[in-house]
């Protein structure tokens, strides 16, 4: 049985809010590129989804979180069935507090 990737409402506005900010600091390229490395390292999860580590400051919740860390950024992901829900795509760069808000 094959297991899929589904990205929740919130981590595609994360991505969209990635990108905007990308293509008026940097550019169109940078943006495209950075956005298309986030979703592209989500494609390992399907081959190996336990590879993330827990998020401890997620522990208490009624699934067990795990992330990716790739560049500055944390992809928050569950396992749910033949799912692999993406939660959040968090910057590292802000305090890590702000990860209980998801």
């Amino acid at each position: 049985m094959e297991i899929k990737v589904f990205w929740t409402k919130t981590a595609l506005n994360n991505l969209e809010d990635i990108f905007e900010y990308y293509k008026y600091k940097a550019s169109i390229r940078v943006a495209r590129k950075l956005v298309k490395g986030l979703v592209k390292s989500t494609l390992k999860l399907q081959e190996s989804p336990q590879i993330g580590r827990k998020e401890e400051l997620l522990i208490d919740r009624k699934f067990e979180y795990r992330f990716l860390v790739v560049g500055n950024y944390k992809i928050i992901y569950w396992i749910e069935d033949n799912y692999i829900k993406i939660a959040t795509v968090f910057d590292c760069r802000q305090n890590p507090q702000k990860i209980k808000k998801i």
